[in-house]
Parts: C-alpha cells; sequence; structure tokens
C-alpha cells in the first residue's frame, strides 16, 4: 500500500480505489447501497472555466484538478422530506459531491451560507481580536465582519458543509464552517478526500483484536495517520490566511 505523494496520481488512485469499493457494495450495506457500481464523472476544463464565470467565483488549481478527474458521481441519493402541511413529502437528490453542472440552487446556498451563519454568531456575541473593540452597534458590526469576510480567501462549497477555501497557494484546506464552528477538514486536497471519504478505500484500514471486547475492530494503517500527521504539521506551519484565527478561536482543539 503506497498513498500517491503526486496530487495528480492521487486522484487517478483514488478514483479507481472508491469505484471499486462501490462496485463491491453489497445490499447489506443500506446506507451506501444507493452507490452500487457508481463512477465519477469528471469535467473538462473548457467546462470548468464557464462554469467560474456563471457564478463568478474561482476555483484553486487543486480543485480544478479534481473537478477534472473526479467531480461527482453519476448517481445521486434520494431523501424525503416533510413539507409540514398537506401531508405531503418531497423527494430531494444529493450529489456525494456537488455536482455543478445540476446542483445550482444547492451549490448557490451553500456559497452564501457561510457568511449568513457566521454573521448570526457575530451579532450575538461572537468576536475576533483583531476586529478591535467589540461596538455597540449592530450596523458597524457588520461592516467589520463583512469587510473582514471580503478580503478572506474565498470558500468554494465542495460536498455538504465543507467548503475549499482558495489561498491562492499551491495547496487548497477543506473547512467544515457551520458558523462561528469552523474546523479543518483537510489540511489540502488529499488529506480532505481521505478523511471525508477514506473508509471507502480497504487498502487504508487492518483489522485488529482486542482482547478486552474479544473481537476485531477496523482501523486505519500507519501509513494514513503518517500522511495525516504531515498534512497537518505542514497546514498549521502554513496556516490559512483569515480562516485560522476564527478556527483556533471557536474550536481551538479541534482538527480534523
Amino acid at each position: 500500500m503506497k498513498i500517491p505523494p503526486n496530487y495528480i496520481k492521487f486522484l487517478h488512485w483514488f478514483k479507481s480505489q472508491t469505484e471499486q469499493y462501490w462496485q463491491n457494495i453489497k445490499a447489506i450495506d443500506e446506507d451506501e447501497y444507493w452507490l452500487k457500481n457508481a463512477k465519477w464523472i469528471g469535467l473538462d476544463f473548457e467546462t470548468i472555466d464557464k462554469i467560474e464565470q456563471q457564478y463568478n467565483i474561482s476555483f484553486s488549481p487543486q480543485h480544478k484538478a479534481f473537478l477534472n478527474i473526479l467531480h461527482t458521481t453519476d448517481k445521486k441519493r434520494q431523501f424525503e422530506y416533510y413539507n409540514g402541511k398537506d401531508d405531503l413529502y418531497i423527494t430531494v437528490e444529493k450529489s456525494l459531491c456537488y455536482n455543478w453542472l445540476e446542483d445550482k440552487k444547492m451549490i448557490l446556498e451553500y456559497l452564501e451560507r457561510p457568511y449568513r451563519d457566521i454573521l448570526r454568531d457575530v451579532k450575538k456575541s461572537y468576536w475576533l481580536k483583531s476586529w478591535g473593540k467589540r461596538l455597540e452597534s449592530i450596523s458597524e458590526i457588520e461592516k467589520i465582519f463583512s469587510d473582514w469576510y471580503e478580503n478572506a480567501p474565498k470558500l468554494i462549497p465542495i460536498y455538504g458543509h465543507r467548503s475549499v477555501v482558495n489561498t491562492g497557494t499551491d495547496e487548497s484546506p477543506v473547512l467544515s464552517v457551520c458558523g462561528s464552528d469552523t474546523i479543518v477538514y483537510g489540511w489540502n486536497m488529499q488529506d480532505y478526500l481521505l478523511h471525508e471519504f477514506g473508509y471507502k478505500i480497504p487498502s487504508l484500514h487492518k483489522m485488529v483484536y482486542d482482547e478486552e471486547d474479544k473481537m476485531y475492530y477496523s482501523e486505519y494503517i500507519q501509513e494514513f495517520e503518517d500522511f495525516n500527521t504531515k498534512a497537518q504539521a505542514r497546514g498549521r506551519a502554513k496556516g490559512i490566511p483569515f480562516w485560522y484565527e476564527l478556527i483556533k478561536t471557536s474550536s481551538p482543539n479541534h482538527y480534523k
């Protein structure tokens, strides 16, 4: 087992490993059986450029490569939601990772949500030292936060409330943003993909026997742990402009 250090080779390896996992899914795995025989469907770079223009955003180089080789799967999961009236249920389809050609409503929602949710916490009590003394006026508080957010590296949604940080460097961290409760979910794209979907790669796991429980448990192999440790050390050394202060303030001991 060897996790490819080269990013492009890593993405192709990750594609092969996860698709093999989905091919072997059994019906007993109810939560994941919808991914049976799923395939990643990448985008060509011309399409990626058009998406940037459509949404007025910029993907980082690592995120672009992800979209080119992986992007999303050719299968979606269906969820039913009760609409709260008329005894009607609404069926919603969700992609494994956002489908930039089909999930426009959800993508627009998660492009805007970090600002809205963090601002909600800021208006209540949350405050960073770098903003100076907290003011009394809500309008002034909102302006200080808005200026800070405008200058911070942009957050581009990738999956659920996970967003890629376009730092303008050769590595793209991924944050899990739930208002001011913001944590690092991956110090670069490889680190993120392994943490989010590593359970889908059997070769990353080994079975360990627990003498006390008298049974076997699955745990990550040492190579995975070493990869994570190096990515974390490198990421912490670099920091994440603007966002790092929020991360350390809201969740000082919570790093994925």
